[in-house]
């Protein structure tokens, strides 16, 4: 299953989106693998693993010997679902804010065409004014370019 909600993509260039998706693929898991593992290993606590909730799973394996886990496992075969979905769009999460971390500032809104620009901030001052009014530094009176 491709996860393909843009809420996660939106506002990333074509080569971040191909990144997310590359990243993604690696790190989604699949609901009908969940499933299974939790019916037939859930004994074992292996659909905890999979889905890296290591403490749950070390805890059924400790307990495995006693056969709860293993009606624990069949029970939560049902919920399987769910908690694979809500992996995956952590999972998706995570990877879309370290795509947009690690990208420079990709889009800087042109300077205007006229008028004076503030050499600290970059913000557009009023002709005859004296101080910037976003940062309040004194105004050197640079014409753009």
């Amino acid at each position: 299953m491709n996860f393909t909600d843009p809420i996660y993509t939106a506002g990333m260039t074509e080569h971040q989106r191909a990144w997310f998706y590359a990243e993604y693929n690696q790190a989604h898991r699949d609901e009908v693998v969940g499933v299974l593992l939790a019916i037939f290993l859930g004994s074992f606590g292996l659909h905890h693993f999979y889905l890296r909730r290591n403490g749950l799973g070390i805890l059924y394996l400790l307990f495995s010997w006693t056969g709860i886990p293993a009606i624990l496992g069949f029970i939560e075969a049902f919920f399987m679902p769910g908690r694979v979905r809500a992996y995956n769009a952590m999972q998706a999460a995570y990877i879309a804010s370290q795509i947009r971390a690690s990208a420079p500032f990709a889009y800087q809104p042109p300077p205007p065409a006229s008028g004076l620009v503030c050499a600290a901030c970059g913000a557009v001052i009023t002709p005859g004014a004296g101080f910037c009014p976003r940062c309040g530094v004194a105004i050197a009176g640079q014409p753009l370019a």
